[in-house]
């Protein structure tokens, strides 16, 4: 519902607060963010872990997947992605069908 953008009141003019139903209120309480890790291994080549970063999270740059699998080489392992549990689960899904190790935890 949208409210309206100012309203008379005996002649002065008074900003209006949006009407926000309750379920859109906070939405972060409602699906919490988790991250999906992936941790480097010496199985896979460099261009095939960016490719498959690429095909299992279809949101991801060219540029962000190599800063990602460059992270993940140097440190041990990097975040690909936060957002809720549904979405973790499946692109940590598509990332072990590709032959990676990832797993998910809260953010």
């Amino acid at each position: 519902m949208v409210a309206e953008t100012s309203k008379r009141r005996e002649g002065t003019t008074l900003p209006a607060t949006p009407d926000v139903a309750p379920e859109q209120r906070d939405r972060t309480q409602i699906l919490p963010p988790w991250s999906v890790l992936l941790w480097n291994d010496d199985h896979n080549e460099m261009l095939y872990v960016v490719r498959s970063l690429l095909k299992a999270v279809p949101s991801l740059s060219r540029t962000k997947a190599v800063t990602i699998m460059l992270e993940a080489h140097n440190t041990g392992k990097a975040v690909v992605i936060t957002c809720p549990l549904e979405h973790a689960e499946l692109y940590r899904d598509r990332l072990l069908g590709f032959g990676l190790t990832a797993t998910i935890e809260p953010a």
